[in-house]
């Protein structure tokens, strides 16, 4: 294959995210004008659009690793239902649904009343998810935190990137539950550091979290049992599908609530965040079948990294505030120094193999 047709390969996997971007900014700069009535202000919402996509591809790339590590596992027919269905509910559900329905709970009111809430007084409709934050961001980092931690405390894992930190946890995974016991442990130290009030909230949030990551597991492995008959084909079906789409939420988290510092309009929110999650599932694609993952070893581990340091900012965003364009950077930064890495790896390999064949040729001559 040569370099054009590789890059014309690569880049087909962007056409439909190319596509929602183009109706998307468009759909942007209409909102922009029909608000303001003035190309300053089409622009402004333009540019917020942008920014707001890059926002969330920064964020979610590690997201996009992690779907790819497990839809490489599930039957052709449940990756296409992902990716279909998944990216809708990723996109409607967690840029629309979600932040009305945080507002229709806190607020209670209807979710109509919220829509007319978030259309007509965005102010408001701002200030009440920002209030919720606290829960959100306990939940959140908690599930993520959880699913960092399940993918290094795993006894059978023999690839490691930090070696001397992995293989310690490897072994630390045979003890039943370490995980749970080191997450409940971060959450009552957080806990000390909150007023009394606000420190009850953090906590029910985070072991809803918990519970919430348990529960997924549970049921998956059950659903996925249920499916399986006499082989192994049918591993990976909706319990892998229900897990995925609790681990896109978690990660929406962050996002959503970053999204109100740019700007208070639901709308303009949902369409660049929209925009972003077509990218991620653009990546997720091309990850699981260039067999990027395969070809990278270190590559899940800077994603699985990256979701821990996520979930410790969630958390200490209960405390302070933290620039989401930190945490987007932070978790870029981990992942390229993973890819780095590989690439290291990979040409060690092939100095080996070459020296072992130079040597043969010796041999033999």
């Amino acid at each position: 294959m040569t370099g054009s047709s590789a890059q014309t390969t690569a880049l087909g996997y962007f056409k439909w995210a190319f596509i929602v971007t183009a109706a998307g900014l468009l759909l942007g700069g209409w909102l922009g004008w029909q608000s303001t009535g003035t190309i300053g202000g089409m622009m402004t919402v333009f540019f917020i659009c942008t920014v707001l996509a890059v926002l969330e591809i920064s964020l979610s790339f590690d997201n996009a690793i992690v779907n790819a590590n497990k839809l490489k596992d599930m039957t052709p027919v449940w990756q296409q239902r992902f990716l279909t269905w998944g990216i809708l509910i990723a996109v409607f559900g967690m840029r629309i649904v979600f932040p009305l329905l945080i507002v229709v709970i806190a607020a209670g009111i209807g979710p109509i009343d919220a829509v007319i809430l978030a259309a007509s007084r965005p102010e408001e409709y701002s200030r009440i998810m920002l209030e919720a934050h606290l829960p959100i961001a306990a939940f959140g980092g908690t599930f993520l935190m959880m699913v960092g931690l399940t993918y290094f405390f795993d006894h059978e894992k023999d690839v490691h990137w930090i070696a001397w930190l992995e293989s310690r946890m490897a072994r630390f995974a045979t003890i039943k539950g370490v995980e749970i016991a080191f997450v409940l442990a971060l959450i009552l130290g957080f806990s000390r550091l909150l007023e009394a009030e606000e420190a009850v909230v953090f906590v029910h949030a985070c072991v809803y979290g918990l519970l919430t990551f348990l529960a997924v597991e549970v049921v998956g492995g059950l659903l996925d049992a249920s499916q399986q008959t006499m082989s192994a084909a049918a591993k990976g079906g909706f319990g892998a599908f229900l897990y995925l789409e609790v681990l896109d939420a978690s990660f929406s988290f962050d996002g959503v609530i970053g999204a109100f510092a740019l700007t208070q309009n639901l709308f303009i929110i949902a369409i660049g965040l929209g925009i972003g999650a077509m990218y991620v599932r653009s990546m997720t694609i091309m990850l699981v079948e260039k067999g990027t993952l395969s070809e990278y070893r270190y590559l899940e581990h800077g994603a699985f990294y990256a979701i821990l340091i996520l979930s410790v900012v969630m958390y200490f965003q209960t405390l302070i505030h933290i620039p989401e364009v930190i945490t987007g950077l932070g978790g870029a930064g981990l992942i390229g120094l993973s890819l780095w890495s590989s690439i290291r790896h990979n040409r060690r390999e092939m100095e080996l193999v070459e020296d072992d064949t130079r040597g043969r040729r010796r041999v033999e001559a």
